[in-house]
């Protein structure tokens, strides 16, 4: 099989810690890549497991971290993220034919990383007597995913620059909240997020790379598209509190930065 066609077979495998560990395995510059083949699924996309239980996201229960099965529902959801983060990778690589050989390579890179993330925190939901799939969890990475599926354009808006960019803000606050409880476990996954973080920056700026060739290919300004994309798409309004480093190491531009608070402002 070549790049495309690999992505699109660990899609579909279903076992959580067999599709992390295939995806890792893989050496992407040493594989061929078919750019124009026109992919088809002969499996369900994506693969998941029988659980966890997939809930609207408002039906989610709030659990303190300062006790273990709250901080295990903490480390189950971010994981939950992580392991819908390999799935968004690996279709940006089988689903949009005709780019360059980088593009590819570069949603590998991301897939890679998140499945490493996603074994990490496995680990620690061990540590902490439970699994992934122990408890229920939510769909709405997925669904943006379903929804920008004709559009690449879209999909590099309103994935990775969109919803993966807020884990970019929120991780700073969770290990806030992790560091007042200061246990082992709480210290171990400040730690994880620690390289979490990091590694989002990167894909956050892999998702504006190319969002950015999108647009110029089209002949789109990016910023007034974005706009508009989010509109069309009822994407999550982007808000603050900003993680302001993240978000410029990311490749956010400081006017639309700046932008996004005044609207905010402006809404109340």
């Amino acid at each position: 099989m070549d790049l495309r066609q690999l992505a699109l077979h660990w899609l579909c495998v279903t076992n959580p810690a067999e599709k992390a560990q295939g995806v890792m395995a893989v050496q992407p510059a040493l594989v061929a890549c078919d750019e124009s083949a026109v992919l088809v699924p002969t499996a369900a996309v994506p693969g998941r497991p029988d659980t966890p239980l997939l809930k609207p996201p408002q039906t989610m229960p709030q659990r303190s971290v300062h006790t273990e099965r709250g901080l295990a529902a903490l480390v189950h959801s971010i994981a939950h993220i992580e392991f819908n983060a390999i799935n968004l990778a690996l279709d940006a690589v089988w689903r949009f034919p005709d780019h360059p050989r980088a593009y590819y390579l570069d949603w590998w890179q991301v897939a890679q990383e998140e499945a490493k993330h996603f074994l990490m925190l496995s680990a620690e939901l061990n540590q902490l007597g439970q699994a992934y799939g122990d408890l229920d969890a939510h769909d709405g990475l997925w669904q943006m995913c379903e929804a920008t599926s004709s559009d690449w354009l879209a999909r590099m808006a309103l994935v990775p620059r969109t919803l993966e960019a807020r884990g970019l803000d929120a991780t700073p606050l969770i290990q806030a909240k992790l560091a007042k409880i200061g246990s082992p476990a709480a210290q171990r996954l400040i730690a994880v997020l620690d390289v979490i973080l990091r590694e989002e920056e990167g894909h956050v700026a892999i998702g504006n790379h190319w969002f950015r060739q999108a647009c110029a290919q089209r002949g789109l300004e990016p910023e007034s598209t974005y706009a508009s994309l989010l509109r069309a798409h009822r994407a999550p309004r982007v808000k603050p509190p900003f993680n302001w480093h993240s978000r410029r190491r990311a490749g956010f531009s400081e006017a639309e930065l700046q932008a996004w608070q005044a609207a905010d402002q402006a809404l109340g």
